[in-house]
């Protein structure tokens, strides 16, 4: 199944009745109650709460001292959903005996149901009560731990911050429960899984839903017959260009009770889905993945051997031949012994989401985020009130921008009715990175026509290699994410073409806006030239900038992949000086790219260089944008 996690303590429910009637007798000399008592647990265990609810308040009619039968209907009452009502039984049964054992028991139950409806207060006088009283380490006091750090941590972060969450239109939730929702880099497209009913085991689907030209989002469709089947497709990742999907399957095919699988999309059609594989996949249940803006990384949940406890996030990464490397447990800043579910990495890279019931927080499952700090991640950060209540919250999604998220949840009241709502995102808990997308085709400059490209991204500072994508060979459309805090150096490349440098400084803080950008790539003949956007020096050097290097080192790539080709590297400045001090400064930048280039293994004999001084602008030198375009080297072919 594509959503599984079990709530801390849960299983407990099932234990406390052989627990409490190992101890001795029962309360109760009636006959008859003693039968409706036994009688009810067999509906109980077989989820017909009804029927043995109305069993044990029999039983109680029949003996109103019967302190076990408080105790069974509490539970029963609590599996229903009913917390209230349960606690209400549990209170009664508390107050008719004197067994500390039992009262511990009661007291257990007690603090759980009140943290579970939000009385904090409540919950902490009885966890205070049983940690006291309670004399022996297990998992019972560990999870009361756990819930006393949820108790004290609500009661001291009461204020609520700026979040307005809004249900998506009915047209999106159109399905009995929908849940998981991720989006494309540029928020055009929504992909979710939808239930078909309420039951645990009902079909489930996955489908998607694209903005109109209004800006609403249009009926979902499955996202391919290829895909979805009469198997169980949950929860997915897209990637940023929205060509890349992983997403969870259930039932044949499979490693364990749930594997990841992953299809490709070109053009319209989606491939047939590859399962991972067992570098990836376990034994065990693997579901919930997340994608990293390039496809290169993911993150999913996983219950196998050798995690922290419970439910825990793992990751996985591509290596150079694009195949996923053997996954490795994130580690215990992140997992605990409990669950931790739903990651989402964020767009930028730095950002990591996800669900926890045992980092200090409301009760249940909260929401949390946590950064990566030289490839490391900081504490987790709870995100918050009254997104974060005493109910589960999971399945949470962040734009690129950092300025809105999208989850899902039960409506109030409904168990089993899950929705998807949307909300602004506080300022105080917003990414520190924000993103942005970089998006058009690539395309033959002489013919037009759509080219299947490399696209890849640099950050030049570091002159590290941050993401890499394929344009898609029947459109030719890309999408790539910038995320503010760096410049960066983008080339597109594809055999029989000059490559293609273009440069992005984001280094400064602030939004940046999605650009539609459109890269022609000059086809392999005599005279095509290429700007070499990413070289740089100092006003009036020509002495190269380290941050030149992810250039030179492209340059020196291409070269070497194409051994038979010769060069020019020509030196271009703007008209402020005179013209013979422009034409030897040209001149000597030309050079100093021509010895990189020659130090670097590529014979001199391949490379002209020539300075060209303020003679050939491609733009009037009337600004200072002007000028700046006009300070340039360039690459052009000689020869091949």
């Amino acid at each position: 199944m594509a959503i599984r996690f079990l709530r801390a303590g849960s299983w407990l429910l099932i234990l406390f009745p052989l627990v409490l009637n190992a101890q001795g007798q029962l309360t109760t000399k009636s006959k008859k109650a003693i039968e409706l008592y036994n009688e009810s647990d067999n509906y109980r265990v077989r989820e017909q709460y009804d029927r043995a609810i109305e069993l044990l308040n029999q039983a109680i009619a029949k003996d109103k001292e019967f302190e076990e039968a408080y105790f069974r209907l509490g539970l029963t009452l609590k599996n229903k959903g009913d917390l209230h009502k349960s606690s209400e039984e549990f209170e009664k049964g508390l107050s008719l005996t004197r067994d500390p054992r039992k009262q511990n028991g009661y007291r257990y139950e007690l603090a759980d149901n009140y943290l579970r409806v939000g009385n904090y207060s409540r919950s902490l006088d009885f966890l205070n009560q049983y940690l006291n009283a309670e004399k022996t380490a297990g998992a019972k006091v560990d999870m009361a731990k756990i819930w006393k750090l949820h108790a004290e941590f609500s009661l001291a972060h009461k204020e609520n911050l700026s979040y307005q969450p809004q249900v998506l239109s009915d047209t999106v939730n159109c399905f009995p429960m929908q849940y998981f929702p991720t989006l494309t880099a540029d928020n055009q497209q929504i992909v979710y899984t939808r239930r078909n009913g309420r039951g645990h085991d009902d079909d489930e689907d996955i489908v998607i839903s694209t903005k109109d030209g209004s800006g609403r989002w249009t009926t979902p469709v499955s996202i391919s017959d290829r895909i979805n089947s009469t198997l169980r497709e949950g929860a997915s990742t897209i990637s940023a260009d929205g060509h890349y999907l992983i997403f969870t399957l259930c039932g044949s095919k499979t490693y364990g009770r749930c594997d990841l699988f992953e299809s490709k999309k070109t053009g319209d059609s989606w491939s047939a889905p590859l399962n991972l594989g067992p570098l990836v996949n376990s034994v065990a249940w693997d579901s919930q993945p997340t994608l990293s803006a390039d496809g290169q990384e993911l993150y999913f949940v996983s219950d196998r051997k050798g995690g922290m406890g419970g439910s825990d996030i793992w990751y996985s990464r591509k290596d150079s031949t694009g195949r996923w490397i053997k996954a490795q447990n994130v580690g215990n800043v992140l997992n605990t012994k409990y669950d931790e579910i739903s990651p989402f990495i964020h767009v930028n890279n730095r950002n990591l989401y996800f669900a926890s019931n045992a980092h200090p927080g409301f009760g249940g499952l909260d929401i949390f985020v946590a950064e990566k700090v030289d490839k490391k991640w900081t504490t987790p950060v709870n995100m918050g009130a009254p997104l974060n209540n005493y109910e589960d919250q999971y399945s949470f999604f962040v734009t690129a921008d950092g300025q809105r998220a999208f989850y899902s949840k039960d409506e109030i009241g409904k168990k089993n009715n899950t929705k998807l709502y949307t909300t602004p995102l506080p300022e105080q808990v917003q990414v520190h990175y924000y993103s942005n997308v970089v998006k058009g085709k690539v395309r033959s400059k002489q013919s037009r026509k759509p080219l299947q490209a490399l696209v890849e991204l640099y950050d030049i500072g570091k002159n590290e290699r941050l993401s890499v994508v394929q344009s898609d060979s029947i459109s030719g459309e890309y999408t790539m994410v910038l995320t503010q805090g760096a410049e960066y150096a983008l080339y597109s490349t594809c055999s029989g073409y000059l490559f293609k440098s273009l440069s992005f400084n984001y280094a400064s803080g602030g939004r940046q806006k999605p650009i539609e950008l459109d890269i022609d790539l000059e086809e392999m003949k005599v005279n095509a030239t290429a700007v070499l956007n990413n070289i740089f020096f100092e006003t009036d050097q020509y002495d190269l900038k380290d941050k030149s290097l992810t250039e030179l080192e492209e340059v020196v790539r291409f070269l070497k992949e194409n051994p038979l080709i010769r060069v020019e590297i020509g030196g271009h400045t703007d008209n402020v000086g005179t013209v013979p001090y422009n034409l030897l400064l040209s001149q000597k930048r030309a050079q100093s790219v021509a010895n990189y280039l020659t130090v670097h293994g590529i014979n001199a004999n391949r490379i002209l260089q020539k300075g060209y001084g303020p003679h050939q602008p491609v733009k009037p030198n009337d600004t200072e944008e002007n000028r700046q375009a006009n300070r340039r080297i360039e690459f052009k072919l000689i020869s091949f």
